[in-house]
């Protein structure tokens, strides 16, 4: 007995000690932004790189004032083309309920994407910034083409940007943008609608080419939606999508083009995403740039005169209902299913019960560090059959220890008999040797599930506990809950 204290002591020690080891690896620990190769690339890919956006504080002085009202003469609800004359990059900000979005008239993409629902740690606590701000890669909703003359004129040319409400709420709950290039010269072409909702995390968008007889590419932009690449060995961080009906979640080593009917394609990290749904696509991309640096985008089908192609984009956090909202199965980019090869489907099954659980107590609770204590709890309960038939079993096991022993001893030299002898033994004890095993098994889809649970979802980011426990999805600062999990081992 005292033996096995020992033993628990120590092993209870390495667990602590071994604490901050194992975070770094999940990708609990925060790490410094990667550091971007600026070299050039090539010009002809559908997602590589293009001129750094002007940071906010060098745009003030160019940027268009988007909540002034309207002018004399100019009723509510009208677009206005004030950017119709720019000569210089200007941006143009949108403002709804859940989101501020900076428009660029250079290339006509997406400069900013913030959250404002959602804030980095304290102290310097600001509102997330879903598009990547480090190196020079393209934005959202870049065009690319084949033709390398026509893809920099789009590329670097300067869009009118006419807009009605860009200040959004229940009194104008939508807002729509409009930016358009027209190379009179050479007949080149290219409107970007958008239609941007008050309540809601998705953009309808419409894009139109004129003087473009190929295919052309819609970028989803380079890690746009990934705001920290951890480490963690569940949950995949990086490109996704989904084609005929198949889900592939895996960042490819150099590029990636999936062709097939493209319900979406997605960035990625454990908490957030940025999302192209298109109505028509012919392929989904993906592209590594670099070390955590990949860029996605669609392929759409050569343009036809006088019409557009339809896509849905969706910037935010990964809320279950929110996406499960979409009916497009984004919401399995929230990993609940991880455990061992093959297990995904099993422990899904068990895990979404097991969160419907969680979001249930916390109705009531309004305390997820209480919410998780019950549930525990409550599991726990639940198998104190199992874990007492377990218990009984491993008991039977003890008692007929010198049987065992003695059968051992008289045929160590005859495996076969020793192996026939051993399960005769067992049948006339009536005892299971894998009895005390197997309620465990059964137990642990469970737990894991209710680990992945806990490890995912966006619910307990900065959800606060008590005391020095202010956020419930990082380690304890103090290692206070260790080392108390240790000596509840020891204990029991």
């Amino acid at each position: 007995m005292e033996k096995r204290v020992v033993i628990f002591l120590v092993l209870s020690l390495a667990i602590i000690l071994g604490y901050d080891l194992l975070l770094k690896q999940m990708g609990w620990l925060p790490e410094p932004p990667p550091i971007q190769n600026s070299s050039a690339r090539d010009s002809s890919s559908s997602i590589e790189t293009e001129s750094a956006p002007t940071p906010a504080t060098e745009q003030d002085n160019t940027s268009i004032d988007v909540n002034v009202p309207p002018q004399s003469g100019q009723k509510p609800g009208v677009i206005s083309s004030d950017a119709a004359l720019a000569t210089s990059e200007q941006t143009v900000t949108v403002e709804t309920d859940l989101v501020r979005v900076g428009l660029s008239n250079r290339g006509g993409v997406i400069r900013s994407w913030e959250l404002k629902r959602y804030h980095t740690a304290a102290p310097d606590e600001k509102p997330v910034q879903l598009v990547y701000q480090v190196g020079k890669f393209r934005g959202p909703l870049s065009i690319t083409v084949a033709n390398a003359d026509i893809e920099k004129t789009i590329r670097e040319g300067l869009y009118t940007i006419d807009k009605d409400f860009t200040l959004l709420d229940a009194s104008h709950p939508v807002g729509h943008v409009t930016m358009q290039f027209h190379d009179p010269v050479t007949h080149l072409g290219v409107e970007k609608r958008m239609t941007f909702h008050h309540d809601s995390y998705v953009v309808d968008v419409s894009v139109a080419l004129e003087g473009v007889a190929e295919s052309y590419d819609v970028g989803l932009g380079t890690n746009f939606g990934i705001v920290e690449w951890g480490e963690g060995f569940i949950g995949l961080i990086g490109s996704a999508s989904l084609v005929d009906d198949k889900a592939e979640k895996e960042t490819p080593d150099t590029e990636l083009e999936r062709k097939g009917s493209v319900q979406w394609v997605a960035l990625q990290d454990k908490y957030f995403l940025s999302v192209l749904m298109p109505k028509q696509a012919t392929s989904a991309l993906a592209k590594k740039e670099g070390d955590k640096v990949v860029s996605a985008g669609v392929r759409m089908p050569a343009p036809v005169a006088g019409s557009s192609i339809a896509l849905q984009l969706y910037a935010g956090p990964k809320e279950y209902d929110t996406l499960r909202s979409l009916n497009v199965g984004l919401e399995d980019t929230i990993d609940f299913g991880w455990f061992i090869f093959g297990s995904w489907t099993v422990v899904k099954s068990v895990a979404k019960p097991i969160f419907y659980v969680l979001r249930f107590i916390h109705d009531y609770t309004y305390n997820y560090g209480v919410t998780i204590i019950l549930l525990t709890m409550a599991i726990k309960l639940l198998f104190v059959p199992l874990q007492y038939k377990s218990y009984k079993s491993m008991k039977m096991m003890q008692l007929i220890q010198p049987k065992v022993a003695a059968v051992q001893e008289k045929f160590k030299d005859d495996r076969d008999r020793l192996n026939k002898e051993l399960i005769k033994l067992y049948r006339d004890q009536k005892v299971n040797p894998v009895g005390g095993c197997l309620p465990m098994v059964l137990q642990m889809p469970v737990f894991v599930a209710l680990f992945n649970i806990l490890y995912m979802t966006i619910d307990l980011r900065q959800a606060p506990f008590m005391l020095w426990i202010t956020d419930l999805s990082v380690q304890d600062p103090y290692y206070v809950l260790p080392i108390i999990m240790g000596a509840t081992m020891v204990i029991q």
